[in-house]
């Protein structure tokens, strides 16, 4: 049968996906089976996440991926779980952390470190671990959204549950 103009469009369930299962099998191994929701259309955006999922773009947990370039000159991956209500002050966090400078990195930067694309970046289910920093902001909401590997898929989490699955370091990034 031929869908008609307006019909709802059926959603994939993407939980096959490589992405998607790197962060499930991540999330298996911390004993966590999420509430994921794979959505219609792709959320790249804090904003654009935050209107599928009924919330505010300040519960997003954003995955930011930096260049992270040490007083030595050396370049190595910086995750910030940032909420997606503010902006990082990269300069800021540079100092907080000791670092000379912290950069956006390009998309084959972000996908070489972290396996994902811009706009799926998880914050777990990377090839080998990040240091990560986690915005305190998202403290203050009993469930944040998080990427699931996949720019059409989000999990449920809370803020201790990510310091736990990632080893971040709680720090105000704005």
């Amino acid at each position: 049968m031929t869908p008609e103009p307006g019909d709802p469009v059926p959603l994939r369930d993407l939980s096959g996906h490589p992405g998607v299962r790197a962060v499930l099998d991540t999330l298996a191994l911390h004993h966590i089976t999420p509430e994921v929701r794979h959505l219609p259309d792709a959320v790249r955006t804090a904003r654009a996440a935050a209107e599928a999922l009924g919330t505010s773009p300040a519960e997003i947990a954003n995955s930011l991926v930096f260049v992270a370039t040490t007083h030595e000159g050396e370049r190595q991956p910086l995750l910030v779980l940032a909420s997606g209500g503010h902006r990082v002050d990269v300069d800021k966090v540079a100092d907080l952390v000791g670092l000379a400078s912290v950069e956006q990195a390009d998309p084959e930067f972000v996908r070489r470190h972290t396996g994902f694309a811009i706009g799926g970046v998880a914050p777990v289910g990377h090839p080998r671990p990040i240091h990560t920093i986690i915005d305190v902001t998202l403290g203050r909401y009993d469930t944040v959204w998080a990427a699931a590997g996949h720019s059409h898929s989000v999990f449920a989490t809370t803020y201790d549950e990510l310091i736990r699955i990632t080893g971040g370091h709680p720090m105000d990034v704005a």
